[in-house]
């Protein structure tokens, strides 16, 4: 048994210009204890598909199914399957973080969670403020309490929607270093995020989305696997020569340009000399996830298994 059945689902909104489809079609399994990673640019409908899931839109066609039950048929035992960290900062002013773990807690029908609430606390930093009011915390500390919401009745499967965006290195290593923790005991994860650098460390398997469709699905090896390229990365100061500007990715002072072979590393050299441009900290090295992520949104090349 898989612990997500995702089946031909399809989400399309009436609006003024006409209807629109936000997914189209979108069929992959999760299995029971995976890591998995599910991509996309903004727009690509990976939130509607959360939000499908966690029962919070009903597709306007297709099923999911979480570890048996299906999400529209059975919306109630399908949700407590699931431990959801939405992007959004939602969160009670009125209540200290204890008290929301408490409150959660009862949603799900546990009257004595204290030893895990307490675990949760000191898992994730949270444990000195356990007594504030949620209003006295920070956006970072905030995070970390839907986090620990998320988790309070122990669910099977975690679903992780963006859950580093915005926030600190200390935050993101200690998340996923408890995440991993629960991964290694059996519990199922889906994650979205932006850092692809988080998704080829964690996941062992990725899809990715454009427009609503997916347009890769395999293991993380066999999309690096799947890239012969190299990159060729630098530091320079002053602007790329016309001729490389389209092929190029910068990220301020870093440059990085696609080189299948020495000839082509020496040409791009080459140019830069001629503009008497000096590249430092030369490097070349092999493609990454992002390398291939936007190949794939560029319609370079694609992936299924």
């Amino acid at each position: 048994m898989s612990a997500i059945s995702i089946q031909s689902i399809t989400k399309t909104y009436a609006s003024p210009k006409g209807a629109f489809t936000a997914l189209n079609g979108v069929s992959f399994e999760i299995g029971e204890g995976e890591f998995f990673g599910l991509l996309g640019p903004n727009g690509a409908g990976k939130t509607t598909l959360i939000s499908i899931l966690s029962g919070l839109s009903r597709a306007s066609s297709g099923e999911i199914v979480v570890r048996g039950h299906n999400v529209r048929l059975d919306p109630a035992g399908a949700r407590r399957q699931l431990g959801v960290v939405p992007q959004e900062l939602v969160f009670d002013p009125f209540f200290t973080v204890r008290e929301a773990l408490q409150f959660q807690s009862g949603y799900f029908g546990i009257d004595d969670n204290g030893p895990w609430i307490d675990e949760l606390l000191e898992s994730l930093g949270l444990s000195d403020k356990a007594n504030s009011n949620m209003r006295q915390l920070s956006g970072g500390m905030k995070r970390r309490v839907l986090v620990a919401q998320a988790l309070v009745h122990k669910p099977p499967v975690i679903v992780l929607d963006e859950p580093t965006a915005g926030v600190d290195v200390e935050l993101r290593q200690t998340l996923w270093q408890f995440i991993a923790k629960l991964n290694s005991q059996g519990h199922t994860v889906l994650l979205t995020t932006h850092y692809l650098e988080e998704a080829e460390a964690l996941c062992s398997r990725i899809a990715m989305l454009k427009a609503g469709e997916v347009v890769a699905l395999s293991t993380t090896s066999d999309l690096l696997k799947s890239s012969s390229s190299t990159v060729l990365r630098f530091k320079l100061d002053g602007a790329l020569p016309e001729s490389l500007k389209p092929l190029a990715r910068v990220t301020g002072r870093i440059v990085q340009l696609p080189a299948q072979d020495a000839q082509e590393i020496e040409h791009y050299l080459s140019v830069l000399r001629q503009a008497q441009l000096k590249p430092e900290d030369i490097e070349v090295r092999k493609a990454d996830l992002e390398d291939i992520f936007l190949d794939v949104m560029n319609n370079k090349q694609g992936a299924a298994s």
